[in-house]
């Protein structure tokens, strides 16, 4: 596993592990099941504090990108299904609170494509 973080960067450490990660394990880089260094371990390898990759394995497993199996460590989850259905709840939950809200549908999807725009500039 490759990883680097730079501390001059904007993006806080544990945001640049995670998104690498991530990014890995999307690509497939990092395959289903590997099991990823223990926080402790990252930690020291990085030169970063040991709650900086505490905080991005966290994030990481709140977004289904890994799975932590108590001794057998932290393991990079079967990622596609799981992020089409944090995704889809996501919307959902969305959708929801747009419509309590009193939005209409144009306007709902407008706020989606104005925060879909933004988080992927250029696409």
């Amino acid at each position: 596993m490759q990883l680097s973080v730079d501390p001059a960067a904007a993006t806080p450490p544990y945001e640049q592990i995670r998104a690498q990660i991530a990014e890995q394990a999307r690509s497939g880089a990092l395959p289903t099941g590997l099991r990823l260094p223990t926080v402790r371990a990252l930690a020291e390898e990085l030169g970063l504090a040991a709650g900086t990759v505490a905080r991005a394995y966290k994030e990481l497993e709140a977004d289904g990108v890994v799975e932590t199996h108590g001794r057998r460590g932290t393991l990079i989850a079967a990622t596609g299904d799981a992020a089409h259905r944090l995704a889809a709840e996501a919307a959902a939950e969305y959708a929801a609170r747009a419509r309590r809200l009193g939005l209409s549908r144009p306007d709902a999807l407008a706020a989606v494509v104005t925060a879909l725009d933004l988080a992927y500039p250029g696409a």
